[in-house]
């Protein structure tokens, strides 16, 4: 009966000791860090491994350091010409600092995302609508470079900031598609014109050539005919020198003049 009062106690302090050591141990992953505070005060980061924590005297909170996925809700966005856009975006970031992300913000989480959404008005309000639409990466750039900053603080690291869509309503989208077939007609009235201009060209430096020998002239006569008895096999067409037609108009020319 001795033996048996004094082994009760010993059973139970061992039990409760095995059970507060079972509840110190923590298991650490490699993606994770535990930010320990003892006594309220920040005391240590852990790093992977099976770490101890003293219940009641150490706290602990865990911090996954992998990169993570925020989709940034749409955002209502007037642009620098006034036109009503809704654009939203994918965030990418992480935590590099484990006890700035969990001391300096409540929830960096949640204050990321709201700065993500403020940033993205406020950038996105700065340019035009055909910037929204041509010059993503800039802006993409602009957006990372911002946020990352202003993370700084909170122990973030912004890897990288994507504009996924930008909706536009009907009437801005019939609009678009207006002025890109008036910019169409315009390219094709330029090349047009340019076009012309080097077929001018090349016609005057050929009537220079060909003033030079009336022999070319003659030959370029009779095959503009060929072309024109190719097209049309109905219409006979007889070749006239041209010489015989000078002759003939100089001396209409010469007995002009002799009457006079």
């Amino acid at each position: 009966m001795i033996d048996t009062a004094y082994s009760l106690p010993i059973v139970v302090s061992l039990f409760l000791l095995l059970s507060l050591f079972a509840i110190s141990i923590k298991v650490v992953r490699e993606y994770q860090r535990l930010v320990v505070f003892f006594l309220g005060r920040f005391q240590t980061v852990k790093k992977p491994g099976l770490r101890l924590i003293i219940p009641g005297i150490q706290q602990a909170v865990r911090v996954d350091l992998r990169v993570i996925t925020m989709d940034v809700p749409s955002q209502d966005v007037i642009s620098k010409d006034n036109v009503t856009v809704r654009v939203n975006a994918v965030l990418y970031f992480r935590v590099v600092e484990p006890e700035k992300a969990i001391i300096q913000v409540e929830d960096y989480f949640n204050a990321t995302s709201q700065l993500a959404q403020t940033t993205l008005r406020s950038v996105l309000g700065q340019h035009e609508l055909d910037e929204m639409l041509s010059e993503r990466e800039k802006m993409n750039a602009d957006l990372q470079e911002i946020i990352d900053k202003q993370s700084d603080a909170w122990g973030i690291k912004v890897t990288n900031v994507e504009i996924k869509h930008v909706d536009l309503n009907d009437n801005m989208i019939r609009a678009i598609a207006k002025q890109a077939e008036a910019e169409r007609e315009r390219r094709a009235k330029v090349i047009h014109a340019e076009g012309e201009l080097q077929a001018s060209e090349k016609l005057l430096e050929a009537a220079n050539i060909i003033s030079r020998n009336p022999q070319a002239l003659q030959l370029r006569y009779l095959q503009t005919l060929n072309d024109i008895s190719n097209e049309n096999a109905s219409t006979i067409i007889f070749p006239l020198p041209i010489d015989l037609i000078s002759s003939i108009f100089d001396k209409k020319t010469e007995s002009s003049a002799t009457k006079d």
